[in-house]
């Protein structure tokens, strides 16, 4: 999952090389941390956080082949 959020991040981003994605958790809970950079910030959330949302949703489906969850916080 860490992947499939840093290849979005990177594709939405003015500054690809300061997308920082960590993963903390395991088993069935995993959080992803999306760090990146100030000016870009609202890249990456969208007008009234529609592409924050749109990247959680699209984490979701992936996950949920898996049976795990996987919430996205944008950092």
């Amino acid at each position: 999952m860490r992947e499939l959020v840093e290849v979005i991040a990177k594709a939405l981003v003015d500054n690809p090389d300061e997308v920082v994605v960590t993963e903390k958790g395991s088993g069935k809970n995993i959080t992803i941390e999306l760090h990146v950079a100030s000016s870009d910030m609202g890249k990456v959330i969208g007008k009234q956080g529609r592409i924050a949302k749109a990247i959680r949703s699209v984490v979701k489906a992936a996950s949920s082949k898996d049976n795990i969850r996987v919430d996205v916080e944008i950092i």
